[in-house]
């Protein structure tokens, strides 16, 4: 039976909650429990600020938008969008992967992982090759066509800044994917996962749920160790690792059980909230 685990440094009630959402503060089938909900709530009317941050782009943000506060901001595609939640998902800063960086990434993983298909994120939307899968019903302007193409100047989206690669493989198993790819690519952009199956997001260089969190803290005079943090997956390592107090989930992968001192109950366990009702207690 799995047990909250408070890390040493959790004394008093922080001044902001950063949470990822996949695996983390959403349950299996993307929902947001009540008592989650409620916890959130009861947080914001503590003075205490709530983060969501996420791989998701800002179009997928629905599932969390009626749920938010005071701020309502958040931090999507790891980092390299900030949104307004309150003002229809609207990116207000981005940190973008510069196309030169992409097509470097692309060549690189096109010759050390042959197979390789790829998906460009951009601001207004996601753009596939051919027999990259699965497409994205909610994606209807996305195009078609061999990434060297999506990353040209004349693709027709050129105007919209690329907040990442997104690269799926068929047959190599997801750790050995990642690990292949940051040895081939790690110098040119940053290289994460947060899928269970063999799919890459690529960032700019020194871009992350981290960098960017921590930018938003130092603009409202928050320190890291005012700071907790949820997360489950690889793409939320450096944010659990720059936090004050960071708590690993109970479903969470292997390396982020091994890097948090922390440990909450699964995401179906409201996990997050658990951790919450206990600090505001405190």
């Amino acid at each position: 039976m799995v047990t909250v685990t408070h890390p040493p440094v959790t004394r008093c009630r922080p001044r902001l909650i950063a949470t990822d959402l996949d695996g983390t503060l959403l349950r299996d089938d993307k929902s947001v429990s009540a008592r989650t909900v409620a916890a959130l709530a009861a947080a914001e009317r503590a003075g205490v600020e709530v983060f969501f941050v996420t791989g998701r782009p800002a179009r997928w943000m629905h599932v969390v938008s009626d749920h938010v506060h005071g701020h309502g901001l958040a931090i999507c595609a790891n980092g390299a969008a900030v949104v307004d939640l309150h003002s229809g998902r609207r990116i207000v800063q981005v940190r973008e992967l510069p196309v030169d960086a992409a097509r470097e990434v692309v060549a690189a993983l096109r010759e050390a992982v042959p197979g390789s298909t790829f998906a460009v994120e951009r601001t207004g939307g996601m753009h596939y090759e051919p027999h990259y899968s699965p497409l994205f019903e909610d994606d209807p302007g996305a195009s078609v066509a061999p990434v060297e193409k999506l990353l040209s100047e004349d693709c027709g989206h050129a105007a919209e800044p690329v907040l990442k690669l997104l690269v799926r493989h068929g047959r190599w198993e997801p750790d050995a994917f990642l690990e292949l790819a940051r040895a081939a690519a790690g110098h040119l952009a940053e290289v994460t996962r947060s899928s269970p199956s063999s799919l890459l997001e690529i960032s700019g260089l020194g871009v992350s749920k981290a960098s960017t969190l921590a930018r938003c803290c130092a603009e409202r005079g928050i320190h890291p160790e005012e700071v907790v943090a949820f997360g489950d997956m690889p793409n939320d390592l450096e944010m659990l690792d720059w936090a004050g107090a960071s708590y690993a989930m109970a479903n969470a992968h292997p390396d982020v059980l091994a890097a948090t001192t922390g440990r909450t109950l699964s995401n179906n366990e409201d996990g997050v909230a658990t951790v919450i009702e206990e600090l505001l207690a405190s």
